[in-house]
């Protein structure tokens, strides 16, 4: 059992400060470490139950097994020739089966993923979160790693108390564990060959207003993503409150504990994989992420506004890959009939939104100005369209006719996780359609 003395020298190895945060880029060779030197999640769970089940089937769980994500990014992967946009093709699974590559195997894409280690299909895990120590740069995966030596020897876990007496391992506090660093190392990424900023969600909570220099008034990523639960959102819009309980089977119980959900906006994964709870959950936390009005003074002529106000996330609206996450705008106009008699954001049969959708997300380049829907070829970023947090962006619809008395106007804001288009490329089985979930709506009736 480990005392206070060895607690409080472990926790100044670990303490995160603004000096390191702001030395994001030291130069540091890639860590390699046996894969025994791991501790399943299973076996954290004989003592930490609650959370491992809160773990479980989340989307840091799943984020090796995510069949869209496994067959999509194969998609992708095929066909290129470019040595530069291979390289960032094959680099998923520095993120996505982090213990696997610094264990050795998968180091790319096209590795044999049915071969990865049992431990490393378990994704973003226990053992890896915990046995972080340090930051070298602030993309791609730059957690340092501190793993012990398996479960004869599990070494040290780190976490948000200075007071943890565990029987199994060690432990010590680390400030890193509390701030927004060690989320920002997988959910900033960049073209390993390019250097485009391919995900930026760390970037746009750093300069967001919920990264206040105060810290009393900051809302670090655990702030709202590890206080959400079961009928609490704990976004930007609503309460964020304390989760009592213990981290523990057998514990005291604490004023907080940080829940492990991990849902984000994936309202269908998890539910693939036989689970109800989490697809609600995350369907609960974009109903709270933004707000809709409606401007009819135009009407006259035709023309009416949807303002989108980022309301609840602290990040861009929507954020991850920019270009594969949906979010547009469905406007109709209908009769008393419920004909539609204008519609704007309406997907095709075939799932696909029309060309002239107003849609918020990043358009990515070649390098000479022409689109390309294949992140391994972004060279440049053409446009980004995506809604700050705190911000409003406001849109024009042209109806094209004045509406009547009776008729009623109806905005919608809708997220997908990634568009049906480049789905229905996929080839074999067909994939999806994923769940379009509402965030907002609003009606006018005239």
């Amino acid at each position: 059992m480990i005392r206070k003395p060895l607690v409080a020298a472990l926790t100044l190895s670990v303490i995160w400060t603004a000096g390191m945060a702001a030395a994001a880029e030291k130069a540091a060779p890639e860590q390699t470490f046996g894969v025994n030197r791991f501790i399943s999640p299973d076996t954290c769970g004989g003592c930490h139950s609650e959370i491992q089940s809160q773990w479980a089937n989340s989307m840091h769980n799943l984020s090796h097994k995510d069949p869209v994500y496994n067959r999509v990014a194969a998609f992708l992967r095929q066909g290129l020739t470019d040595a530069g946009e291979i390289q960032e093709a094959e680099s998923c699974v520095k993120c996505h089966t982090p213990v696997g590559y610094v264990t050795g195997f998968p180091k790319k894409l096209s590795d044999d993923l049915s071969a990865v280690p049992e431990i490393a299909v378990q994704g973003i895990q226990c053992d890896l979160c915990h046995t972080a120590v340090d930051v070298t740069k602030m993309y791609n995966n730059g957690l340092v790693l501190s793993p012990g030596q398996g479960e004869d020897d599990p070494g040290v876990k780190y976490g948000p108390f200075d007071d943890s007496e565990p029987d199994f391992h060690e432990a010590a506090y680390s400030k890193l564990h509390t701030e927004s660093g060690i989320c920002g190392t997988c959910h900033n990424v960049k073209h390993v060959a390019f250097g485009t900023d391919l995900e930026t969600t760390y970037t746009e909570w750093e300069k967001s207003p919920y990264n206040d220099a105060d810290p009393e008034k900051r809302v670090n990523c655990q702030g709202c993503h590890m206080r959400q639960r079961p009928g609490v959102p704990a976004t930007g819009s609503t309460e964020r409150p304390d989760n009592p309980g213990a981290a523990t089977d057998y514990s005291d119980e604490r004023p907080h504990i940080f829940t492990h959900y991990f849902v984000g906006g994936n309202s269908g994964v998890p539910g693939d994989f036989g689970d109800v709870e989490k697809p609600a959950m995350a369907q609960e936390r974009l109903k709270h992420a933004a707000e809709l009005a409606l401007d009819v003074s135009g009407i006259a002529g035709g023309k009416a506004g949807v303002t989108v106000t980022n309301s609840g996330a602290g990040h861009c609206l929507p954020t991850g890959v920019g270009d594969l996450r949906q979010v547009w705008i469905e406007l109709t106009l209908t009769g008393a009939d419920g004909k539609i008699l204008y519609g704007s954001g309406i997907p095709g049969p075939d799932g696909v939104l029309p060309e002239d959708t107003v849609i918020f997300n990043t358009v990515f380049g070649d390098g000479h100005g022409k689109a390309v829907p294949n992140l391994a070829k972004a060279r440049e970023i053409l446009s980004d369209s995506r809604i700050k947090p705190k911000e409003t962006a406001v849109r024009t619809f042209d109806l094209g006719i004045s509406p009547e008395r009776g008729q009623t106007l109806r905005a919608r804001l809708l997220y997908r996780g990634m568009p049906q288009k480049i789905l229905n490329m996929v080839p074999g089985e067909k994939l999806g359609p994923l769940p379009v979930v509402e965030m907002a709506r609003v009606s006018h009736i005239f």
